[in-house]
């Protein structure tokens, strides 16, 4: 999973195939109980570009789709959103992975 250093995520979903965004926030405690399960599905699924974005340093990343809750979940597939997500369920994610895997 790579981590958001600059506000280019745009660039980052429109040159990968696939690609799952997490979105969350220092303070969110249900992001940082997913950071490690999103780190861990990354690994056993290397075919799609894991990224996670900090949704208060990068607002014009943000703007891809409302962000109402954290974490959220955005899976692309050719630069285009197929599904959002929101949670810190594993069923949740494992759903997204499939989405985007068979799109």
């Amino acid at each position: 999973m790579t981590e958001l250093t600059e506000d280019n995520l745009q660039e980052i979903v429109k040159s990968n195939d696939k690609v799952i965004v997490q979105f969350g926030a220092t303070w969110c405690g249900a992001c940082k109980i997913m950071k490690p399960r999103v780190k861990k599905a990354a690994a056993e699924n290397t075919d799609i570009v894991f990224i996670y974005a900090d949704a208060e340093k990068h607002v014009e990343s943000r703007s891809i789709t409302p962000i109402q809750n954290l974490p959220t979940f955005l899976g692309f597939v050719n630069g285009e959103l197929v599904s959002k997500t929101t949670g810190s369920k594993m069923e949740t994610l494992n759903n997204l992975i499939g989405e985007v895997k068979n799109s």
